[in-house]
């Protein structure tokens, strides 16, 4: 039976943490878990109390609006896990939704292997795929090109092999190919380029490195001239994750290509395809080693910095950003992944996000709160990852989202836009009142400064917040550079009143149609 408190609007509750907190709605609820949720342990929920979550939210919304979250998750909040599952969770709803979203949601084969894993293991109601569904996939592997298909066979749990014989796609001109990957006998001069380039290279019949996959060739014995021939071909997010690993083969001892990688690490338009979060930036400029990689490339990294934050706003008048420093934002930001467990913690996220307003804000002050607010000066004339690795420095202790406020309300500040930046899970603040501590700092608040808005950021997939949402509220999850538009249509009041659930509401089912 689904969770009853899912079903009131702005119910008072309790957090995962025991404090004082509203329960979001269904839509709210799953639109949030959409944008942050990664279906891994964070620090108040397991991996599996957020699935039954979701699968319950999803028991209250109706099938288009699940369809349109899978979108936007895979879009424009750039979430692998949680489309996968609400593809799944529609495979078993509506059949013709699944099947017009499919190729924009499922759009490589990593995807197709996590909706194929989440089918497959029952957590949706189902273990088989069933005509419809098999047909679907079917089509999918039918308008893969050779190219990328043959980068989608690196990868296992299922494997794309694993894929192939679940569901029987017809090879329709490409039966050598499919018996290459199946390891059935073939003829290889039939074979796609890439694949006799491959080949031969494995064979030493060739000295060319092919143009595939990377994680093709690490297994190879490779030469520093092999290594850098793979640079070249690298895509912007391996490159992004093996700055290191070139440094080791030699890569750098070449000016030409460390230009080139340079070069494709800030330029915007590659930045733009690879879907790249913002902290994922910080992440690989921090784990960069200063003294094997070139200042070029470095300076790169800022640089492309700039660019994953273009959306952050400039607004009018006083600006205050609260990022969380509490114990809870030392958890990894996209949950507990066993040996894949990120080392980007929650307030790393939170940091970064408050120095790229303070960047674009220079006039905004910045209010670090635990269970108390913390004293710090940031320098707007500094760059993003200086600031943001002098905010993650601080903080520990218990979580009072109400602290920033109630300074702010004593000291009788003046202000017109208020953001926060935290998981949410409040609960060293004072519970006197009908409503959490931090509602009633705001309406304070808001009675000093009657156009102020508020906005919370929430990094983490929990269902409540500490503030109802209303016309000058508004509750927004992920950490993508999407978030950073919302804000700016937000504080520029152009968004509806359920703010959050109305940006979802409006992403277009069909391709070409305008949101």
């Amino acid at each position: 039976m689904a969770n009853k408190n899912l079903f009131n609007l702005f119910k008072i509750t309790r957090n995962e943490a025991g404090g004082k907190a509203y329960a979001l709605t269904p839509k709210q609820a799953l639109a949030q878990y959409a944008a942050t949720g990664c279906l891994n342990g964070t620090f108040y929920a397991t991996a599996e109390q957020q699935l039954q979550a979701v699968l319950d939210f999803c028991t209250a919304v109706d099938a288009p609006f699940i369809a349109k979250t899978a979108i936007f998750a895979r879009e424009r909040g750039f979430m692998k896990d949680m489309p996968a599952l609400l593809c799944a969770v529609l495979a078993t709803r509506d059949i013709g939704l699944l099947e017009a979203i499919f190729p924009r949601v499922i759009d490589n084969g990593k995807m197709l292997r996590n909706f194929v894993q989440i089918v497959r293991s029952g957590a949706t109601g189902r273990k088989s795929f069933g005509t419809a569904v098999k047909r679907i996939l079917q089509r999918w592997l039918a308008a893969r090109p050779d190219a990328a298909l043959f980068a989608d066979s690196v990868g296992q749990s299922p494997s794309l092999v694993d894929i192939i014989k679940m569901v029987h796609p017809k090879p329709s001109g490409r039966e050598a190919f499919f018996a290459y990957l199946l390891g059935f006998p073939h003829d290889e001069a039939k074979l796609p380029r890439a694949v006799q380039e491959y080949e031969a290279y494995k064979r030493g019949e060739s000295s060319i490195v092919p143009n595939v996959s990377f994680q093709m060739l690490t297994s190879l014995k490779l030469t520093t001239n092999d290594w850098i021939a793979i640079a070249r071909n690298a895509s912007w997010q391996m490159t992004r994750m093996n700055l290191n690993t070139f440094a080791r083969h030699g890569v750098f001892a070449d000016q030409e290509v460390t230009k080139l990688i340079a070069e494709r690490i800030a330029d915007p338009e590659t930045i733009a395809k690879a879907r790249a979060f913002p902290y994922q930036l910080m992440t690989a400029y921090a784990a960069a080693d200063g003294k094997t990689i070139p200042a070029i490339v470095r300076d790169a990294l800022h640089r492309a910095m700039e660019t994953a934050i273009a959306n952050v706003p400039a607004i009018r008048g006083k600006v205050y950003v609260c990022p969380d420093v509490s114990g809870s934002m030392r958890s990894p930001v996209t949950g507990q992944r066993g040996s894949a467990t990120t080392a980007t913690r929650c307030i790393d996220v939170a940091a970064l996000m408050a120095a790229a307003i303070v960047r674009k804000n220079p006039t905004a002050e910045v209010l670090p709160f635990e269970e108390k607010v913390v004293r710090i000066r940031l320098d707007g004339d500094a760059s993003v990852l200086h600031n943001a690795q002098k905010l993650a420095a601080i903080g520990g202790g218990g979580t009072n989202c109400s602290a920033p406020l109630a300074k702010l309300n004593k000291e009788k500040a003046k202000g017109e836009l208020v953001i926060f930046v935290s998981d949410n899970e409040s609960w060293a603040d004072s519970r006197q009142g009908r409503g959490t501590a931090m509602m009633n700092e705001w309406n304070a608040f808001k009675e000093r400064n009657p156009k102020a808005r508020l906005v919370c950021i929430d990094i983490q997939p929990y269902a409540t917040v500490q503030v109802q949402e209303r016309e000058d509220v508004l509750n927004i999850g992920g950490f993508s550079d999407a978030v950073f538009s919302i804000v700016a249509d937000f504080a520029a009041g152009t968004l509806t009143p359920d703010h959050w659930v109305g940006i979802v509401e409006h992403t277009a089912l069909e391709q070409n149609a305008v949101a």
